[in-house]
């Protein structure tokens, strides 16, 4: 793993890789490399035993041209700025590329959260929720979980907000426990949707998916629920792993064991089910025919890039692959289906609660889910023109290609105000 990536530098050197393809003027595209505005603020929170603590957090709106701007929020130690610009970034691409009518956003605050009660958390959550009152908004900014997050957050920042404003704005925010205006299918989007990804980029090529090996670098939600819906499509999940580490089976394994067994001890380390322990720089590099990454970005850097064995690639985490690791797994033919495509299920239906928020009539599951395949492989299908009609590099490339030529429409549609 390459721990000296800046992730915003990577994310705009992508934006250039797809540059080159396009009829864009140089002026135009500058403008779609940068941030809008970046909120940085200090939140001082009083400690359940009476003291007071400073963290600092952040809040990056990238592009709006296309909708209102829309990401996660992130609680971990090594939240940086660079890190939320790139983010909300990614998720203006992510957007554009499945055709969703948003902008890009992402928020952050520099926490361990394990290291404060829940107490503790709600305080620090809605202090952020009101730093963030003047930014947000169903038609502004829609914050959503991210690392760390979930529905308890986005539950406390709802009430907040609306607190706060003396209304009632359920699409102020998604990722909501149900009860609170939440959608059917949003805790599996994304790993759903790497899934989905990793079908169609099989069928594109013409193998089988059905017995095909998997290896999950991450076992948070998007992780396990890639390796359980992957096993019920007849994969073999081999490997996974967390934090502390990484489990092997040749013969495979059931995913849903080992999410049990990291539930009852905090890591899938130790599993009973598992031939041997592995890091998670192991787990990259293991001979499979699907690799999913599915832990923070910067995982594959150009080094391990040259001893990945995996013939497809599906991205359910932000950034994983360096610029430099893209490079060496083009040269190598691995079929990478880009962070962009392969984890926007989890804003696609973010899209669909914001729909339903504001027509406050809510959708069956089977209904979200036949919903967010429709998008998802109509939208490999637009990246495969691209990528043909194009004579393209690679799937990413083709995903930049596509969606830059969106925002760049809207924005030119739009017009520039004096």
């Amino acid at each position: 793993m390459s721990d000296g990536v800046n992730p915003f530098e990577s994310l705009q050197e992508q934006i250039d890789d797809a540059g080159a393809f396009i009829d864009i003027d140089d002026d135009v595209l500058a403008r779609l490399k940068q941030p809008e505005r970046v909120l940085e603020t200090n939140l001082s929170v009083e400690m359940d035993d009476g003291s007071i603590e400073t963290f600092t957090a952040f809040r990056s709106q990238f592009n709006g041209d296309r909708g209102p701007y829309k990401g996660g929020i992130r609680y971990h130690p090594n939240v940086t700025r660079d890190e939320v610009k790139a983010l909300s970034g990614w998720m203006v691409y992510k957007c554009a590329t499945v055709g969703i009518p948003f902008g890009g956003g992402k928020g952050g605050i520099i926490i361990d959260p394990s290291e404060y009660s829940e107490s503790e958390l709600e305080r620090i959550t809605r202090s952020f929720a009101r730093e963030l009152r003047p930014m947000i908004g169903e038609d502004l900014d829609i914050p959503a979980p991210d690392v760390n997050t979930g529905q308890r957050e986005m539950n406390w920042i709802k009430d907040t907000y609306e607190t706060l404003e003396n209304t009632t704005e359920p699409g102020v925010i998604t990722g909501k426990d149900i009860s609170s205006g939440g959608s059917e299918g949003r805790v599996e989007a994304t790993g759903r949707s790497t899934v989905v990804a990793a079908r169609e980029a099989f069928d594109y090529l013409d193998k089988d998916l059905d017995g095909a090996t998997v290896a999950v670098q991450g076992y948070g939600n998007a992780g396990w629920i890639a390796a359980k819906l992957i096993d019920e499509m007849g994969a073999s999940v081999v490997a996974v792993s967390d934090s502390s580490g990484g489990i092997y089976n040749a013969e495979g394994f059931d995913p849903v064991a080992a999410k049990d067994h990291k539930n009852e001890t905090g890591s899938v380390v130790g599993f009973g089910d598992a031939d041997e322990e592995l890091t998670n720089d192991e787990l990259l590099t293991l001979d499979v025919d699907l690799l999913i990454p599915a832990a923070l970005e910067n995982a594959i850097d150009e080094s391990i890039a040259r001893d990945i064995k995996a013939d497809v690639i599906s991205e359910a985490a932000n950034g994983p692959i360096t610029p430099q690791g893209d490079a060496v797994l083009e040269n190598k033919d691995v079929i990478v289906v880009p962070d962009i495509l392969a984890n926007a299920g989890g804003v696609t239906v973010s899209y669909f609660e914001w729909v339903q928020n504001r027509q406050r009539f809510y959708w069956s599951e089977e209904r979200v889910n036949e919903q967010l395949d429709e998008i998802i492989v109509d939208s490999f299908d637009t990246l495969i023109e691209a990528y043909e009609d194009h004579d393209l590099p690679s799937l990413r490339v083709a995903a930049y290609v596509v969606s830059i030529q969106r925002v760049a429409t809207a924005f030119e549609e739009g017009g520039v105000w004096p």
